[in-house]
């Protein structure tokens, strides 16, 4: 306020000073700023007129530099004179209350206090409310701050000490959306990162109201709904209401609007281009005709242009969209492609990564100093890096360069959290489970990805510890080593405890465009042991087994979308090769997936799926039991688990070879009203055959097949999934079942 009156005071009577020539200049008052830089921070220069105005300059000049809590000026016989009160330094900043050390680094960090620097109060008040803000974004919406400022008034210097009472943070009793959302809650709630509060939920911290999660719940939720078709959806607001206990109802408020399909889509270029070098653009076009509008599909034909732009060096390019819309939920698009002005990359600058180091975000970019600027591509290399999803915001800006032709791009980010701890347990009738893990995104700050989890059920024991390096030795090639260890106990049952180890180094890259290989060194450590309840066979078999196997994956993957895609297909392909086995197995697996819309006013969603598996000796010896076929639990209900196909003992033993064929429709016409219940149809094929060492008991020509209805729902305890089922065709060892269910949550 002192301040600000004498700034008014300057101005209301500098008309009474008339201009004055300044030969000399005097300074009163300082203590630690010397007379010279004083006169550097006003601009003052001697043997020049000052005026009412130039005095006014140099009043907030001096202000401005935050030195001073106090200035008077005056000019008398030709001798400018100022009087100066100058601000405390800061010897020391220190956070307490807190006793969460990254916590304090990162409100440390982000503070304008620092020592050795002025201190006003403006900073002050300034930087607890910035405090406030960096906590409620970790959940912490009941903090109280307590700043104390201790005086030393001789060496004209202070002490600052922010006391903090983090309080109880912030938990989510209730999400829930409101407006005209068209989609059931159930989905959202499946869209979006944050989790409403339970009991059990004492490890995620997605439960605990944090708005930097709510932004990315936003994005989440506008994706989600573009990819459905509704292209003018507005997130109109979110907000969180509190309630008497201490709890926050987190509320979104949609309004998706109706559902739009592409129409004509067209691409213009400059003169000189070649349409040639664009023509599959033109098939993307004739596919995406008619079809519902989906953002991937979008992005899918400006990464296609990309492509081009760096195959036909088609340097300082940008595309430019222009959308039209028709007969009220049509679009037409046009792609402009237009010449950019040509800049080069004098320099890129990383700001903000306090822990990732640079090489990680260097990595990801496309645009790198010295090339030329293209647009198209310094927008991917920005996506790029949101995509290693461990910033919390991530922003480019382009400025001026030394010349004319060049330009400096900065690169800002802002650190967060990249751990987590789960915990998970399910029951269901095919047993229960207990399980945890660590996940670690970016491991000393490094981009390496930690996982390691472990599982407990009725049958045994499954751990597991996996570190992925990704662009391994700058080739863009993910490198990954894996620890695991498996315990499967059926002495009680079938007489026959198997125990693994297992090591495996491998690497995963894309070949082509959505074409993935993935080869695999593994060595496997293996001990089989049995009882006298036990086969003739598994006796034989039991003993110590050491294996190295050369595996390896391959992946084409055309899904519109990698979360509940509506249309497109994959195809795996994999291969378990022996280099050293005592039995020598070789295992190949096919996996063929294919979605389909088969009702657009609806979203019905149709899914095909083929599932083959073949283990084989090479030298004709009998496959192990824990290398043998079984048809997976999710690919044939109807039946118990495991308990289709050849018998020995009593013991369902699994094949030399596996074949399912699924089928599946979302039924959303169904109690479409009900929120929270998910309905569909399925009609399941499988078989299991092949008996190495026996062919009297092989099972190679029954088919089993079922039918029957599938119902998720979303309980206040977690997802629940269960199945009505009808056996069609059947075998009389089998075992069927006709309701099926799980239950499980995270912690």
């Amino acid at each position: 306020m002192k301040i600000l009156l004498n700034i008014i005071f300057l101005i209301l009577f500098s008309s009474n000073l008339s201009a004055e020539i300044v030969k000399n200049i005097k300074v009163n008052g300082n203590k630690r700023i010397s007379q010279e830089t004083i006169i550097v921070l006003g601009q003052i220069s001697t043997n020049e007129d000052y005026d009412d105005n130039k005095l006014n300059v140099v009043l907030k000049n001096l202000y401005n530099s935050k030195f001073f809590s106090n200035i008077d000026i005056v000019i008398i016989n030709e001798t400018l004179t100022i009087n100066v009160t100058e601000n405390p330094i800061i010897e020391d900043v220190r956070i307490t209350g807190i006793k969460n050390n990254s916590l304090v680094e990162n409100l440390m960090e982000n503070i304008s206090l620092k020592n050795r620097i002025s201190f006003t109060e403006d900073l002050l008040n300034r930087d607890i409310n910035l405090i406030k803000n960096i906590l409620k974004s970790s959940g912490y919406y009941f903090s109280k701050i307590n700043p104390s400022i201790f005086e030393n008034n001789e060496l004209n210097s202070i002490q600052v000490e922010i006391e903090i009472d983090l309080g109880e943070k912030a938990k989510i009793k209730e999400i829930s959306f409101i407006g005209d959302k068209k989609i059931k809650d159930k989905k959202l709630l499946e869209v979006i990162a944050s989790e409403e509060h339970k009991f059990w939920k004492f490890v995620s911290g997605k439960v605990f109201l944090n708005q930097s999660i709510i932004d990315l719940d936003i994005r989440l939720l506008q994706n989600y709904y573009k990819n459905l078709g509704f292209y003018k959806v507005k997130i109109n607001n979110s907000f969180a209401e509190f309630d008497e206990k201490g709890f926050f109802k987190l509320v979104f408020n949609i309004d998706a609007g109706n559902q739009y399909f592409f129409n004509d889509l067209k691409l213009n270029l400059p003169d000189d281009y070649s349409m040639k070098d664009f023509e599959n653009l033109n098939e993307i076009f004739i596919d995406l005709k008619s079809k519902k509008y989906s953002i991937d599909d979008l992005n899918s034909i400006l990464k296609e242009i990309d492509k081009i732009a760096s195959v036909r060096l088609y340097d300082f390019i940008d595309a430019k969209v222009d959308e039209e819309i028709i007969q009220e939920n049509k679009i037409n698009f046009t792609f402009n492609i237009i010449d950019s002005q040509k800049f080069y990359v004098e320099r890129i600058n990383i700001l903000g990564n306090f822990h990732t180091i640079e090489e990680v975000i260097r990595n990801k970019l496309i645009v790198d100093e010295g090339d030329p600027l293209n647009s198209l591509l310094y927008n991917k290399s920005i996506d790029n890096i949101k995509s290693l999803r461990i910033f919390k915001q991530v922003e480019g800006e382009i400025k001026n360069g030394t010349n004319e032709n060049l330009k400096i791009i900065d690169i800002i980010v802002e650190e967060q959290p990249t751990g987590e701890i789960a915990l998970s347990a399910g029951v269901g009738t095919s047993g229960s489970t207990i399980g945890g893990g660590i996940n670690e995104k970016n491991f000393l700050g490094k981009g390496i990805n930690l996982t390691t989890n472990l599982e407990v059920s009725e049958d045994g024991v499954k751990g597991a510890f996996i570190y992925s390096k990704p662009n391994f030795a700058y080739t863009d090639n993910t490198l990954f080593t894996s620890l695991e260890a498996t315990s499967t106990d059926l002495l009680t049952d079938f007489g026959y405890k198997v125990s693994k180890k297992s090591f495996a180094i491998g690497t995963e890259f894309e070949q082509y465009e959505n074409f993935f290989f993935s080869p695999e060194l593994s060595i496997d450590l293996e001990n089989l042991d049995t009882n006298s309840t036990a086969s003739s066979q598994l006796k034989k078999q039991e003993g110590s087994y050491t294996d190295i196997y050369f595996n390896y994956n391959v992946d084409y993957d055309l899904r519109n979308s990698r979360y509940q895609p509506s249309s497109g297909y994959k195809t795996s392909f994999g291969q378990k090769l022996p280099m050293v086995s005592d039995n020598k197995e070789v295992i190949n697996t096919l996996v063929i997936t294919k979605y389909k819309t088969l009702s657009r006013s609806s979203d019905m969603i149709g899914k095909a799926s083929l599932y083959l598996k073949a283990v084989n000796s090479l030298d004709g010896s009998d496959v192990r039991i824990s290398k043998r076929g079984f048809v997976p639990y999710y690919r044939l209900r109807g039946f118990e688990k495991g308990k289709i196909g050849p018998i020995e003992n009593s013991n369902y033993i699994g094949g030399n070879y596996v074949g399912t064929l699924n089928f599946s429709t979302t039924l959303p016409g169904l109690l479409p009203t009900v929120e929270n219940i998910d309905f569909a149809y399925f009609i399941d094929f499988a078989n299991v055959w092949g008996v190495d060492y026996d062919s009297s008991i092989d099972d190679s020509f029954q088919i089993r097949s079922s039918t029957g209805i599938g119902l998720d729902v979303l309980t206040p305890v977690g997802p629940l999934s269960f199945s009505l089922s009808k056996p069609i065709t059947k075998k009389s060892s089998d075992k069927t079942e006709s309701f099926r269910f799980n239950l499980g949550t995270t912690f």
